[in-house]
């Protein structure tokens, strides 16, 4: 008889745990397909970073010319214009390697959880609310997911306050783009990185000082007439650009009717700036700027000291 036992499969002998692993036999040296040749290949050639228009929310149409909106830009941060509790402005250029193309805008970067707290949103957010209650109660109690929310909450509050007025036709930076806690604005100022000067700086003469009032009273209206007050405006809030006079730090923009105490904001925007100019030498009219802004949103007349 056949002894069937010669046909069983050898079994595989199990490797042990300190045996030494056997060496691959064309070991394939990968480095050698490797064209960049050492170079890091996630940055760009120079400057800073490449452009963010591709990760970013946009302005809007029809964009002013002098906007990059090529993937193929470069930033390079040239140093800060302004600091502030809320957040730092940088001055930024945006290049085409290559070409003579650039354009110089202000960076304003919202500072997050790690640092300070916003001191003055209680008053502005009442009437803007988020979809979440988890969101809404993290806010409220300031954790640090909360403050992270506040602080683009900010952001986005200036970016679509920006986008409205500046359609609108009020005297305002054009907001380029909105990535983040970074919103990129139109820089006002020379191509030597000097800024446009705040109102508060300058000491106008009688005729200059009759203009801007003009024009104050024009961009005030200009935000009446969507329902809005700056909420924080003074001297410090307005710049002039080449004689032009420019509404800026918009974030906490408030909607009049819809916060219960926008009348008070409108008031008290009105009665700081009417202070400046009188204090300046103006003879201006502050209660019927007042009264005219009221009636341009639709508010009662106010009644006497109210």
């Amino acid at each position: 008889m056949r002894d069937y036992r010669e046909f069983e499969p050898t079994r595989k002998r199990r490797r042990r745990f300190d045996d030494e692993p056997r060496p691959t036999r064309h070991p394939l040296d990968l480095t050698a397909l490797d064209e960049r040749a050492g170079v890091e290949d996630d940055g760009p050639p120079e400057g800073d970073r490449w452009s963010t228009w591709d990760r970013a929310e946009h302005g809007p149409l029809p964009r002013p010319d002098w906007v990059i909106t090529d993937h193929g830009a470069v930033d390079t941060d040239l140093g800060v214009l302004k600091t502030g509790k809320e957040a730092d402005v940088h001055l930024l250029e945006r290049a085409v390697p290559g070409t003579e193309r650039r354009a110089l805008m202000a960076a304003k970067r919202y500072r997050t959880a790690q640092h300070r707290m916003f001191h003055r949103d209680a008053g502005y957010l009442e009437g803007r609310r988020v979809r979440r209650s988890r969101e809404m109660r993290a806010m409220a109690t300031r954790t640090a997911f909360g403050r992270d929310l506040l602080s683009g909450q900010w952001a986005n509050a200036e970016f679509g306050a920006l986008t409205r007025l500046w359609q609108a036709g009020v005297p305002v930076p054009y907001p380029v783009q909105l990535a983040g806690t970074e919103l990129l604005l139109e820089y006002l100022g020379d191509d030597d990185g000097q800024a446009a000067p705040r109102l508060a700086q300058l000491r106008p003469e009688p005729d200059e000082l009759s203009d801007l009032w003009i024009q104050l009273v024009e961009a005030l209206l200009g935000l009446a007439r969507l329902g809005l007050a700056h909420g924080d405006l003074s001297a410090f809030n307005l710049l002039v650009h080449e004689g032009r006079l420019v509404v800026i730090d918009l974030p906490q923009v408030v909607d009049v009717v819809g916060n219960p105490n926008g009348a008070q904001y409108l008031a008290r925007d009105v009665q700081r700036i009417g202070e400046w100019f009188t204090s300046r030498g103006h003879v201006c009219d502050p209660d019927g700027l007042l009264a005219d802004l009221r009636a341009e949103i639709g508010l009662p007349r106010a009644s006497h000291g109210g």
